[in-house]
């Protein structure tokens, strides 16, 4: 018995009121540009989206479906005539595919109220039907099977098999932000972390030729290859951060370097968040992991706007980052051995608990509004779409 369709859950969705309607739309656009390639169809409705398999082979359209946010739950979906005859029919043949079962529940929900027999008249005439002609046994609070009919007026629909989705929100519907991208572990993290709540991301890297290696933009390709898996297309921007980093061992105390590199890279990211329309910049800091993200690290870096940054990984351990980084396949690239601008000229001693009045004499040596302003003016722009690089532009 082959599977017609998979229906897919919504999850979070259901709790959006007056907005579900935008939250259910931008989900079903998102399905179906991830189901196109590979055949299938999708239509949706205020309690689920229905993916036609259409030939397409089910193991794929799954995998595919897993990956998008928004997505609570996903249940393979038999169909069959709404004659109680042939739903007995189906059901039995549909369990007897469940290797190692010895038990099954089943739960009805009548949609189709022009069905002869209630909920609980169906559910047990199929249970009677299985247990007449096979070897299973009922149970009804830990079964190996929950089989689920539902009646509804086009057909009835048979599910038994359930996979959880990626949860969260559709991809796009909450806005979009600009992702300050190092080539390390924690921020493909991060970014993967906004997609799954519906937030797109462009990508914004600080690149320090010739002290770094070509190879961190290598790095960096391959992390958002890995990443068009959660979305699509994304815009990765490299800004030109040498000037400014040299300017900065120049004129600054070493413990204060890393502070004040971390300022100007605030302001050069707020900048390029505004004039692309992002809503906020995000950072894959986690409070405390180095001197720069402590505190009162933190307190002074964001002094120098009141735009919103977030921090998807603020409170998150190490270990579980890792993890993730693991299951996203970003942790293999993250770690090749290629340092990035925030690592190649790290202080010996960075400061932990820098002062704001130490910071503003120490940015008054130098010159850096009119180094911001060139590196803005130096932008190199790649488009990355479906894992491969798309178009690389000077802006």
């Amino acid at each position: 018995m082959k599977p017609d369709m998979i229906m897919i859950h919504y999850g979070e969705l259901s709790t959006k009121g007056n907005n579900r309607k935008a939250f259910i739309s931008c989900l079903l656009h998102n399905v179906r540009v991830a189901i196109k390639p590979l055949g299938a169809s999708a239509v949706g409705d205020r309690d689920h989206i229905y993916v036609h398999l259409d030939g397409a082979p089910c193991e794929k359209v799954m995998d595919r479906l897993k990956d998008v946010s928004g997505i609570q739950r996903l249940s393979i979906v038999h169909k069959c005539a709404s004659d109680l005859e042939e739903i007995k029919v189906a059901a039995l043949d549909l369990i007897s595919q469940e290797n190692g079962a010895k038990t099954f529940k089943i739960d009805v929900k009548r949609i189709d109220k022009r069905f002869p027999l209630d909920s609980y008249g169906v559910a047990c005439q199929v249970a009677d039907y299985i247990l007449d002609h096979s070897g299973f046994g009922v149970d009804l609070h830990q079964p190996d099977i929950r089989l689920r009919i539902t009646l509804r007026p086009d057909a009835t629909y048979l599910s038994c098999h359930e996979e959880l989705g990626l949860g969260g929100y559709p991809l796009g519907i909450i806005g979009k932000v600009t992702m300050l991208l190092s080539g390390g572990i924690d921020s493909p993290v991060a970014a993967y972390m906004l997609m799954r709540r519906g937030i797109r991301v462009e990508c914004l890297h600080f690149a320090s030729p010739p002290y770094t290696s070509l190879a961190v933009i290598d790095k960096l390709k391959d992390i958002l290859a890995e990443l068009n898996v959660y979305q699509p297309d994304i815009k990765l921007q490299v800004l030109p951060f040498t000037k400014i980093q040299e300017a900065i061992y120049a004129n600054v105390p070493e413990p204060y370097c890393i502070t004040i590199m971390r300022r100007m890279m605030v302001r050069l990211a707020v900048a390029m968040a505004k004039k692309n329309g992002a809503l906020a910049i995000a950072t894959g800091e986690s409070i405390g992991q180095v001197a720069s993200q402590t505190l009162e690290s933190i307190s002074v870096i964001e002094e120098v706007t009141n735009f919103p940054i977030l921090r998807p990984l603020a409170v998150s351990d190490k270990v579980s980052i890792i993890d993730t980084a693991k299951k996203l396949g970003t942790y293999g690239i993250s770690i090749r051995p290629f340092e990035d601008c925030c690592t190649i000229f790290k202080p010996k001693n960075p400061k932990t608990k820098p002062r704001l009045d130490e910071c503003l004499k120490a940015e008054s040596r130098f010159d850096f509004e009119a180094l911001i302003a060139e590196c803005l003016e130096n932008v190199e722009t790649i488009y990355f779409s479906d894992g491969k690089e798309k178009i690389v532009t000077k802006e």
